[in-house]
């Protein structure tokens, strides 16, 4: 994958976490006290988690094509690894 598709990719998803942790802050709105609480506790894993997807893309999106190609694995794997922790953090609202 080149690295404005790979961008683009991130971009979209950070989106749709945004998304997400508005819907979660709605939610945590009504939520009795000691729910808010915990909803309170994920929203802000959840946003740790995006910061640092945004963090990781800001620097994709400044690589140069010579260091992309030397940092796409890692880049990809560590995407993989925050999308997964997001996906984690989510679930506990189930």
């Amino acid at each position: 994958m080149d690295r404005d598709a790979y961008v683009d990719k991130m971009k979209a998803q950070i989106d749709q976490w945004n998304a997400q942790i508005d819907q979660f802050q709605a939610q945590a709105r009504k939520a009795e006290a000691d729910t808010r609480i915990e909803y309170e506790k994920q929203i802000e894993e959840m946003r740790k988690q995006r910061d640092e997807a945004e963090s990781k893309m800001r620097e994709a999106r400044d690589a140069s094509e010579a260091a992309w190609d030397d940092m796409r694995k890692g880049f990809m794997s560590a995407w993989d690894d925050m999308n997964k922790a997001f996906s984690d953090a989510m679930k506990r609202f189930g």
